[in-house]
C-alpha cells in the first residue's frame, strides 16, 4: 500500500471521526453543567486510535473495540434514567469501525460514514415520520411488500407446474409484486401532492389499483354532484391511463420484446388518454369534493391476489383453447378475460408470446384486442355508474385511445 492510500485511509477515518463527533456534539446535553458526553473530540480520538491499531494489527484493533465497548456500557449506565436511547453509545462504537474499515476501503467507509450522520442529525425527522405521519396501516403494508418481496418469492419455484407449462408461480408472484409496489409509489405521492390538487390526480393514482373501481366511484360522484362532472370525467379517463402505465409495465416485465413491438401504439393510446384527462385539470380544486386525507391503506393485497388467480386461470384456459383451436382460441380466452380484467389477459398475452405460444403479430393485435374488450366494459359502467353525460365522455375518450392504438398499429 502506497504512501497516498495510507493518506487517504487517514484523511476518510479523521473526516468520519469528526463528521459523527459534529453531529454528538450538537445532539448532546447543553450548558457547562450538563454531563460530559462523546462529542466531536472523543469521536476524532476515537476514529485516529482505530486507524493506528489497524495498522498494528488484529490483536490492537480487538483491544480498542472491547475498551470501546466498556466506555459505552459505563455512559449507558451513567445516563439511562434520563436517556433511556442508546444512539449514542451506537455512534460511540461505530465509529472505530468505520475508521478501521477505511483503512481498506476509505471510499466505502467515508460513504457509510456520512449515512451514520444523516441518520443521526435526522433524529426529529424520523421519530416524526414513524410516530406520527406514517399509519398504522401504511407501516403495516410496508411490512407485507417486504414479506412478499423478500421471504415468499423466493420460495417459489420457477417452472412450469402445468402440463401445458403456462404456470409459473414465481412469474405470478412477480405480477402481484408489481402491483403492489405500484399501488405503494401511487400512495406515496398522493400523500406527498395531497388530495386537494383535485379530482383527476386522485383519480391517476386511484387508477393503479383499479381503474374500473374508479371508473365506477367518480360515476356515483357525479350523480351525486352534478357539477362536477368535467373534472370527474377527467379523473376517471386518468384512472385509466394509470392502468394502461401499468399494463405496459406487465408486458414489459413477461415479455420485453412484445413490449417493444407495441412502443408506438401503446404511445398513442397514452398520449390520447392523457390529452383527454388535461380538459379536466383546470379549475378542479373545489375544496370540500375531496376527503381531507388519502386512504390510510397503500394498496389492496386482496385485489392483486385476485389478479394473480385470474391470471392462472386464463393462462391455462388459454394454454388448452390455443392446444384445440390454435392461436385464435387463445386469444378469445384471453379478450373474454379483459372484460373484468386486463391486466391479467396481458399478463396471459404476454407470457404466452414470451414462451412463444402464439405468432407475435398474433400477439401484437391480441393486447389492442384487450384494450378494446376493456374499453367496452367501462364505457357500459361508466353509463350505468353515472348516466349518460359521463357515460358519452368516458366511452368517448376510452375508444378513442383504442382507435389510436389501432391506427397506429395499421400504419407501421
Amino acid at each position: 500500500m502506497g504512501w497516498d492510500d495510507n493518506l487517504n485511509g487517514w484523511l476518510a477515518a479523521l473526516g468520519i471521526g469528526l463528521l459523527i463527533g459534529v453531529v454528538r456534539e450538537r445532539h448532546g446535553p447543553q450548558g457547562d453543567a450538563a454531563p460530559t458526553r462523546a462529542g466531536l473530540r472523543t469521536h476524532a480520538v476515537l476514529a485516529l486510535a482505530a486507524a493506528v491499531a489497524m495498522r498494528l494489527g488484529p490483536a490492537a484493533l480487538t483491544v480498542l473495540l472491547v475498551a470501546v465497548a466498556a466506555l459505552a456500557i459505563a455512559s449507558y449506565w451513567a445516563s439511562h434514567r434520563e436517556d433511556p436511547g442508546l444512539t449514542g453509545e451506537m455512534a460511540l462504537l461505530l465509529t472505530p469501525m468505520l475508521a478501521a474499515f477505511a483503512q481498506r476501503d476509505p471510499a466505502v467507509a467515508a460513504a457509510l460514514g456520512v449515512i451514520a450522520a444523516i441518520l443521526l442529525q435526522a433524529k426529529r425527522p424520523l421519530r416524526r415520520l414513524a410516530r406520527e405521519i406514517i399509519s398504522e396501516g401504511e407501516i403495516h403494508d410496508v411490512l407485507l411488500l417486504a414479506a412478499a418481496a423478500l421471504v415468499v418469492l423466493p420460495l417459489l419455484p420457477d417452472h412450469p407446474i402445468d402440463p401445458w407449462r403456462a404456470l409459473r408461480p414465481q412469474t405470478l408472484w412477480r405480477l402481484v409484486l408489481l402491483i403492489l409496489a405500484v399501488g405503494m409509489l401511487g400512495h406515496v405521492a398522493l400523500r406527498l401532492v395531497g388530495v386537494r390538487w383535485g379530482l383527476p390526480v386522485a383519480g391517476f393514482f386511484a387508477g393503479f389499483a383499479s381503474s374500473t373501481a374508479a371508473v365506477a366511484g367518480f360515476g356515483g360522484r357525479v350523480r351525486q354532484q352534478p357539477g362536477v362532472l368535467v373534472p370527474a370525467v377527467a379523473a376517471a379517463l386518468l384512472s385509466n391511463l394509470a392502468s394502461l402505465v401499468l399494463l405496459s409495465a406487465i408486458l414489459g416485465a413477461v415479455a420485453p420484446g412484445l413490449l417493444r413491438s407495441l412502443a408506438w401504439p401503446l404511445a398513442a393510446a397514452h398520449l390520447v388518454l392523457m390529452a383527454a384527462g388535461a380538459f379536466g385539470l383546470r379549475g378542479t380544486d373545489k375544496g370540500g369534493e375531496l376527503p381531507d386525507e388519502p386512504p390510510a391503506r397503500a394498496f389492496r393485497l386482496g385485489h392483486a391476489l385476485i389478479v394473480a388467480g385470474v391470471i392462472a386461470v386464463v393462462l391455462l384456459l388459454s394454454a388448452w383453447m390455443r392446444q384445440v383451436f390454435g392461436d385464435a382460441g387463445a386469444l378469445a380466452a384471453a379478450t373474454l378475460a379483459a372484460l373484468a380484467e386486463v391486466h391479467a389477459a396481458a399478463a396471459t398475452v404476454a407470457q404466452l408470446a414470451a414462451a412463444g405460444g402464439i405468432q407475435p403479430g398474433h400477439a401484437r393485435w391480441g393486447v389492442v384486442g384487450l384494450l378494446a374488450a376493456a374499453a367496452a366494459s367501462k364505457s357500459v359502467l361508466a353509463f350505468a355508474a353515472g348516466g349518460a353525460r359521463f357515460g358519452w365522455r368516458v366511452a368517448a375518450g376510452l375508444w378513442a385511445s383504442v382507435a389510436a392504438a389501432a391506427g397506429v398499429m395499421l400504419l407501421e
